[in-house]
């Protein structure tokens, strides 16, 4: 069993790789679901660890229907990605009416090799999931991200279930969004997949000590100005070694 960390600061990748993750999903605001990571964070993460890096590709937050520019974007990303070193990519690209668009999926999968490919939870958002599956495949795409078309993992497991099934081994189903240490047994004992993507946070006091209560940097819907959020170490290899007790 493989467990795949998602995060989205450099520290954090350390801290992943100390508990003994096997893999990360760098990406920058989670917040949004994750976007695509700055290339200097990349390589600064890359300097200091070995572990495998697979990075987010998604110029902007919201739906994954995209402009002529901004998969010029994608594409450019991948490629400057691949030159530093990433060990593979996560992507999802939809037609206006759900379906995996598998022209611009096909070009950017063409792209990447030989790094990974992993189409994240826009597979979540397509209206057959049997058939979207199908199409990946048919792609070659080597694992697909997804809480089985709901909101999180424990709605979803049937649906995941009858994924790994239909999968055969032709493609990694890596079921993510709302695993946790208490469920993690559950969920594995009703899906049986080989991975697993969590998100495993905790919240670091900020350094500031002046701190004015009325600017804030970001929006109405806004997180904490004063807490920082990095990968728990022991968060992560708890769940390394709950993985090697459920084989």
């Amino acid at each position: 069993m493989k467990i795949e960390i998602c995060l989205e600061s450099v520290e954090s990748v350390i801290a992943a790789e100390r508990g003994g993750a096997d893999r990360v999903e760098f990406c920058a605001d989670l917040f949004e679901g994750g976007t695509t990571p700055s290339l200097g964070a990349f390589k600064i993460a890359r300097r200091h660890t070995t572990i495998a890096m697979m990075v987010m590709i998604r110029p902007r937050g919201g739906d994954f229907c995209y402009s002529d520019l901004e998969f010029e974007t994608m594409r450019e990303d991948i490629r400057l990605f691949k030159e530093a070193g990433a060990d593979g990519v996560v992507f999802g690209i939809l037609n206006p009416d759900g379906t995996i668009d598998t022209k611009r999926s096909k070009e950017l999968i063409a792209l990447a090799r030989p790094m990974q490919v992993t189409f994240h939870r826009a597979f979540d958002m397509t209206p057959n999931a049997e058939e979207a599956l199908e199409t990946l495949i048919a792609m070659g795409v080597d694992r697909v991200l997804t809480s089985g078309q709901e909101a999180s993992v424990m709605e979803g497991l049937p649906l995941l279930k009858r994924l790994v099934t239909q999968a055969q081994g032709r493609i990694i189903v890596m079921p993510g969004a709302g695993i946790s240490e208490r469920n993690f047994a559950y969920v594995h004992e009703q899906v049986g997949a080989s991975e697993y993507h969590v998100f495993v946070p905790a919240p670091v006091e900020s350094k500031m000590q002046y701190r004015p209560g009325h600017i804030y940097m970001g929006g109405l819907l806004r997180q904490p100005e004063f807490d920082i959020f990095h990968t728990d170490e022991q968060r992560v290899n708890t769940f390394v070694e709950m993985g090697g007790t459920l084989q």
